[in-house]
């Protein structure tokens, strides 16, 4: 899984005015990725407004970014849930054969303790896939301790990374100073990226990144030579757009950056909207100094 590393994008999917999916608009994304450095693509994440696409839709979109990414960069597959054995039963039927691995989501909206995470992806283990920990506990409710992960981490290889989102940091440097040496941690906050890698995480998956591929990929090239100083400019300059594309939930901010681009449209399917006008206004002008 070494190719796992440095910067992999959550990536959108972009619609057309109509909402249905804008496979021209996703072609676009992809090739800007691959172009300016992102090192691997994330399929189907939160970050896809993957919760309002159909199962059809699903499938078309996954066929589509195999086919125009054509094996030039590795691929994640997002599939999670809040019912165990459906999860595992999606990730049985899945044909994974072009995806280096599964980004799954700790269950959300039921809160189920310690033990039950651990169960969960104890049985997620079972598949036998390789499987990414995600633990976002902004959105689902309930957090994945340090210890719940390292204690997977120890006793399932195939669980093999984790897409670290708590809020507190020091989690992050919990997991990182205690996990076995083939267990990978990824920042899942873009602004804890360049901090995570420094202390010895393997990169990010990211939101920004797909709107900044090139100043996002070398930040954590640097980081990851130990060039700090030249690592922080970067990070410095993207700190105050960071912040702004999640000022009103995630996507709507970066696919305002996207947009702007001329990469996609700003369109978002309900119960998301786009940016407001004055936080539209905000990222453009943050923009044109990043320019």
């Amino acid at each position: 899984m070494s190719q796992l590393k440095g910067v992999g994008v959550a990536l959108v999917t972009p619609f057309n005015e109509d909402l249905s999916v804008d496979f021209d608009s996703l072609t676009r994304l992809i090739d800007y990725n691959i172009d300016n450095g992102t090192n691997f693509l994330v399929v189907l994440g939160t970050t896809a407004e993957a919760a309002t696409l159909s199962k059809e839709e699903k499938e078309k979109v996954v066929a589509h970014i195999t086919k125009i990414n054509n094996n030039r960069l590795p691929l994640v597959l997002g599939i999670g849930g809040n019912n165990t054995a459906e999860v595992v039963k999606q990730i049985k039927e899945t044909d994974l054969s072009d995806f280096d691995a599964v980004l799954s989501v700790s269950p959300y909206y039921n809160k189920p303790n310690q033990e039950g995470l651990y169960q969960h992806y104890k049985a997620l283990a079972e598949t036998g896939e390789k499987i990414i920990i995600y633990n976002v506990p902004g959105r689902t409710g309930q957090n994945v301790e340090a210890s719940t992960t390292l204690r997977l981490a120890n006793e399932f290889p195939n669980l093999f990374m984790v897409k670290e989102a708590a809020p507190n940091i020091l989690q992050y440097f919990d997991i990182l100073r205690q996990k076995p040496e083939n267990f990978s941690l990824m920042s899942g906050d873009d602004e804890y990226t360049l901090p995570v890698t420094l202390a010895g995480g393997d990169g990010v998956i990211s939101v920004i990144g797909q709107a900044y591929p090139k100043e996002f990929s070398t930040m954590v090239k640097l980081a990851r030579k130990r060039e700090v100083d030249e690592a922080y400019k970067i990070h410095n300059s993207l700190v105050e757009i960071t912040r702004l594309i999640f000022a009103e939930g995630n996507p709507c901010g970066v696919k305002t950056i996207l947009a702007e681009k001329g990469i996609i449209k700003n369109y978002l399917r309900l119960p998301l909207v786009a940016a407001s006008e004055g936080l539209q206004e905000k990222i453009k002008q943050e923009m044109q100094k990043l320019s």
